[in-house]
């Protein structure tokens, strides 16, 4: 059976999901596109349901038979093109989405080193910053009032690191708890060097907001200020950008020198 409808009641419940009212109220988070939705189902993500664009109906069958077996539960449905239209947040939507279980995860000590997101407000931003974390080892992230990991921009940018990473959020002073007596890492431009800075091998870089950086709060609490050298009349970096320089250098580059 093909969903037609833009007020069926699962398509309305789907679309919810581009909202953050949404996301909270089901528990639940849209992943697009063929890759990113394999990616999900390999990293044992729990798929509530999976929709289909059935434009090409003999095809999305034949797929929706497959992606069920693969999913060992969950629910698969077929939406007309306009149905599907109304749940995607692509420009160019690829004809299928999942909807997704945002893990439950406590604020916990990191088992390795990691990363404090502290207050971005770009979710492009924030997935950009999972996708580098996820690639090079810090995969647990501590989010403190920052934009929703979980929106579809977010998850987007991400390009499945959000399946891979330990996100856990919460309030800076129930976060900072968490992270207990592991080193800190300020990340600013006023800091010291990053290219000639050894950090420990246990610690947690810290990244502020775009616009006004670390808050007080982080900032006194760090051990160490670490920036990134640059050459005039250029003031900071993208945060993404900058996250991925720190991660890198003080994870991987490194602890390949000691």
């Amino acid at each position: 059976m093909v969903i037609t409808s833009k007020n069926n009641p699962i398509v309305k419940e789907l679309a919810s999901l581009k909202e953050k009212k949404g996301r909270r109220e089901r528990g639940t988070f849209l992943v697009e596109g063929d890759k990113m939705v394999l990616e999900c189902i390999e990293s044992g993500m729990r798929i509530v349901r999976l929709a289909l664009a059935s434009t090409k109906e003999r095809a999305a069958l034949s797929k929706a038979s497959f992606l069920k077996d693969a999913l060992s539960g969950g629910e698969v449905v077929l939406l007309g093109e306009d149905a599907f239209r109304f749940v995607s947040d692509e420009k160019t939507p690829q004809g299928i989405v999942a909807e997704v279980g945002i893990p439950s995860v406590e604020a916990a000590p990191p088992t390795g080193r990691c990363l404090f997101l502290d207050g971005l407000s770009d979710p492009a931003n924030v997935g950009a910053v999972i996708r580098t974390a996820a690639a090079s080892g810090y995969r647990e992230i501590y989010l403190a009032d920052c934009a929703d990991p979980y929106s579809p921009k977010s998850v987007r940018a991400s390009m499945s690191g959000v399946f891979f990473c330990k996100l856990m959020r919460g309030s800076r002073e129930e976060l900072l708890e968490a992270l207990g007596g592991v080193p800190l890492i300020a990340a600013d431009m006023e800091g010291e060097n990053v290219f000639s800075f050894l950090p420990p091998e246990l610690h947690c870089i810290c990244i502020g907001n775009e616009g006004n950086g670390l808050s007080e709060l982080v900032r006194s609490r760090a051990e160490y200020t670490v920036g990134i050298p640059m050459r005039e009349p250029v003031e900071s970096l993208n945060a993404a950008v900058s996250a991925g320089i720190m991660m890198y250098l003080l994870g991987y580059a490194k602890q390949e020198r000691r």
